[in-house]
């Protein structure tokens, strides 16, 4: 990567816990690492999942995002990598859930991220993914400021577009108030069942209120996707023929492809 090039970095996010945010953190990045990207994965919430998912043990977690956005430690010394070549994850642990507090008192607390993030710490990866916390609070409003784009999982269930308005509108506080170059990566329907109608109709209300936003690719409920948190590694690892594993490939090829389509 040249020095005029950086990351580029995309929020994972959706104030909804168990819509698959930090299934498709962990799969997305190892699916873009597997076709050649250069991938980091931010976690950034206190929950720790990506990270888990990712093979690092909780209590081998000595530096975290918690120090990299509140005691200024170098990106650098807190990346680990992973079993998956060209995917490295920054871990959290719970010390995060404290860290909306520590950040209120900080003026510049909107930006602390970016600004960790900042002076070319990026400049080794070719795409960063941050997996925000299933909230609209302080750190995924950081997570937004430092962003290029936000990736929004959206699952294929009633209600799920009534859900998306607020992240919506977020999305445009951010982009009038800290972050003008902000945009929406695009729309990605988690947990589809295309037996069910009501996964059917999602995907249609998606398609006819997003338009292109809404990628092609839809992620299937899969029992795979579902196991191989537990071992510690992405489905692509555990099962790369099942449809899980087959549907972030393409997930990744649909967005390298609009990446060069829009360079």
């Amino acid at each position: 990567m040249s020095d005029a090039t950086r990351a580029r970095i995309i929020a994972i996010a959706n104030q909804k816990g168990g819509v698959g945010k930090t299934t498709t953190a962990i799969n997305l990045g190892a699916a873009l690492a597997l076709e050649g990207q250069r991938t980091l994965i931010l976690d950034l919430d206190p929950q720790g999942n990506a990270s888990t998912g990712l093979g690092v043990d909780a209590r081998n977690r000595d530096l975290t995002t918690y120090d990299l956005i509140l005691e200024d430690t170098p990106l650098a010394e807190i990346i680990r990598k992973t079993s998956v070549e060209n995917l490295w994850i920054a871990p959290a642990t719970t010390d995060l859930s404290s860290a909306d507090i520590e950040m209120v008192a900080n003026e510049n607390r909107v930006f602390m991220l970016k600004d960790s993030l900042a002076n070319r710490a990026t400049k080794d990866f070719d795409i960063v993914l941050i997996d925000c916390p299933p909230s609209l609070n302080l750190l995924t409003i950081n997570a937004m400021v430092a962003a290029d784009a936000v990736l929004v999982p959206l699952q294929s269930e009633f209600f799920a577009l009534e859900g998306l308005s607020q992240l919506m509108l977020t999305i445009r506080e951010v982009r009038q108030t800290a972050n003008p170059a902000l945009r929406i990566e695009g729309v990605v329907l988690t947990m589809y069942d295309q037996r069910n109608n009501l996964s059917r109709q999602v995907e249609d209300d998606a398609r006819e209120t997003l338009g292109d936003l809404v990628y092609a690719t839809r992620i299937p409920r899969n029992v795979r996707l579902s196991e191989a948190p537990s071992y510690s590694i992405p489905v692509l690892e555990y099962d790369p023929a099942s449809s899980g594993s087959q549907a972030y490939m393409n997930l990744a090829r649909e967005m390298l492809d609009r990446h060069l389509a829009t360079a």
